[in-house]
């Protein structure tokens, strides 16, 4: 595989060539041939639960059930009985016996999402559940044993949370064995265009669209765009413009973004074509230089030109660096 390749598994979101990434994949490889605990971080929508799928789909445990649990979005009173089941009669509405997540996930793997959210009390009971990774359903007194790997994610700080008292550090350290940490779609440099790409193809394909890539616009709007909801958020647009699109191509406004930094008005505003072509080049590379932080090599390359001309416009367009990077 070439070095600037993007790298693709079973899972269609997963895909970039920044090195953070890179090593995320390194990690899952790693990982997946052993059994041991690992808790995945990073901020909402960078990819947690796809990390941890593809953690389980490569281990010895693939042929057996991956079964999430939401830590998050369940209430406080029934997050018990949901992760180890109860027994008929154990609680008003209780009409039979049920098996929880954790029983569920026997011979398969646990995951534990937006762990942080555990209250204290449960956290106690699952500490002592992983200790022999035995547990009694809720109302019942026969013990049960389980056969399971844990994988875990949270977006919040934990060390910090245990500083506020609002996390056991002794589950911590059960929890996060291992640990991977998922980047930021902004810091991932051209991965966001790598995947829209990606994206744009399958989803077209899938409602069979005639869709062939991206206007420029586009392209500055994506690459300028801070994306705060990371991958879920492109993944969201891309559908969202797949529909919209009245063209070939797609634009910002199928997108729902602005067109990055640049705003167009200027060139209908009595502007000739050249001097409209002039401010849209001297615009357009400004936002690609803010984007990459005065770096050359990194916005020539996101512009599909090289070092030189990046280095002719900035000086013909006398354009102010506070920081430039080869």
């Amino acid at each position: 595989m070439a070095e600037n390749e993007p790298q693709v598994n079973e899972f269609q979101e997963m895909i970039g060539t920044c090195d953070a990434i890179l090593h995320v994949f390194k990690m899952i490889r790693k990982v997946a041939a052993t059994d041991v605990p690992v808790m995945v971080t990073g901020a909402s929508g960078t990819g947690k639960e796809m990390v941890a799928r593809a953690i389980h789909q490569r281990s010895n445990r693939g042929k057996g059930p991956f079964v999430p649990i939401n830590c998050g979005a369940i209430p406080r009173e029934l997050l018990e009985s949901e992760l180890f089941g109860h027994e008929k009669g154990s609680f008003t509405g209780a009409y039979r016996s049920v098996a929880g997540t954790v029983e569920r996930a026997q011979d398969g793997t646990l995951f534990l999402d937006e762990v942080g959210e555990l209250p204290l009390e449960l956290q106690v009971k699952l500490l002592r559940f992983l200790q022999e990774y035995t547990f009694e359903r809720v109302g019942g007194r026969k013990s049960i044993k389980v056969d399971l790997r844990v994988i875990s994610a949270t977006n919040k700080d934990l060390v910090e949370l245990i500083g506020q008292n609002q996390f056991r550090e002794d589950l911590y350290y059960r929890l996060d064995v291992i640990n991977i940490s998922l980047p930021p779609l902004k810091d991932r440099g051209d991965d966001a265009i790598i995947m829209a790409t990606v994206f744009l193809k399958n989803y077209a394909s899938k409602i069979g669209k005639d869709i062939h890539g991206f206007s420029p616009e586009a392209i500055t709007a994506i690459q300028t765009h801070s994306w705060p909801g990371n991958i879920r958020e492109l993944v969201n647009r891309i559908r969202r413009a797949v529909v919209m699109a009245e063209r070939t191509t797609i634009t910002p406004d199928n997108l729902g973004l602005q067109f990055g930094s640049i705003n167009p008005e200027p060139f209908v505003n009595g502007l000739g074509l050249k001097e409209a072509k002039a401010k849209f080049e001297a615009e357009l590379l400004s936002a690609a230089l803010a984007r990459y932080r005065g770096s050359v090599q990194l916005t020539a390359k996101a512009l599909k030109t090289s070092r030189s001309v990046i280095y002719h416009l900035i000086q013909k367009y006398e354009i102010p660096l506070t920081r430039l990077t080869s």
